[in-house]
């Protein structure tokens, strides 16, 4: 396994397996890596000849106040993971090397419309922009065939397919299943900000999930009503503090007031300082 941290090694390299007519494939990530990233990474492997991982904390999805300069990191562990997993390269970059000259770098990739609005983005400005750009600068610099990336970060799921299909990037986009510990907690790098009492009461996300998704299979559809029984049982269970759930049309994210089709169950709250999101997909 080959860890790389230039731009230019990295694109001298995805020549020399583009003339042995490898299958590239490429698992994004922040780092810090658990078992949802190692499920991402099994899931690309058997679709690729080479795999690519990238770890980079990317600072232009992070807003005023938010946690980047705490992110988790811990390359030496990530490099034994990704090596144990069978990944063949890790493009490690450093900020300067992907930002050059920071205060001067103004070309980022957005999108118009209401997907990058609501959800996360409504309470994160600018976030899905930092997103979009880093995924479409990884994809240029590693021109993978395939990209996977997890159901957990649900919006960003669909806006980095939509972002693929609408600038025709020749890239096949698989969005892996969302992994969880034993009680229903998904995995996050986030989580290890948790105190041992705020650990025990976070299932209580996934468990509102299960409540709501048990009141839809029992015929309810007032999405009003779901969302409120979803929040009174979380406020009831812990130190939380909903910063927003919603039930939204799975292609648009727009809210649904009755509930009909595809649709994801989404929610982001705060358990003490720590932001946790989640999410179900439901076909009605």
């Amino acid at each position: 396994m080959k860890t790389i941290d230039k731009i230019s090694d990295m694109q001298s390299m995805v020549r020399q397996l583009r003339r042995n007519g490898d299958i590239i494939g490429l698992v994004p990530t922040m780092g810090y890596l658990h078992q949802g990233h190692i499920s991402l990474i099994r899931i690309a492997r058997k679709k690729c000849d080479t795999l690519v991982v990238s770890i980079f904390v990317n600072p232009t999805q992070f807003c005023p106040g938010e946690d980047f300069d705490k992110y988790p990191r811990d390359m030496k562990r990530d490099q034994k993971i990704c090596s144990d997993e069978g990944v063949d390269i890790i493009f490690a970059p450093s900020t300067q090397e992907m930002y050059p000259d920071k205060s001067g770098y103004s070309a980022y990739v957005d999108m118009a419309g209401d997907i990058t609005d609501v959800l996360c983005g409504k309470y994160r400005p600018g976030h899905f922009r930092g997103v979009m750009t880093i995924v479409a600068k990884l994809f240029n610099i590693i021109q993978p065939d395939v990209a996977v990336f997890g159901q957990k970060d649900g919006q960003q799921a669909v806006i980095i397919k939509k972002m693929v299909m609408d600038l025709n990037f020749p890239i096949d986009i698989i969005i892996g299943p969302t992994i969880r510990e034993s009680d229903g907690l998904a995995l996050s790098s986030r989580n290890k900000y948790l105190t041992a009492e705020q650990r025990k009461q976070a299932p209580a996300i996934y468990k509102s999930l299960m409540l709501a998704k048990n009141m839809i299979q029992n015929g309810e559809r007032d999405a009003k009503k779901i969302i409120q029984n979803m929040s009174e049982f979380i406020i009831n269970s812990g130190d939380f503090k909903i910063q927003y759930i919603d039930i939204v049309d799975m292609n648009t994210l727009q809210s649904l007031e009755h509930i009909e089709g595809e649709i994801m169950i989404a929610l982001a709250v705060f358990l003490g300082e720590t932001r946790l999101i989640d999410n179900i997909i439901l076909r009605i």
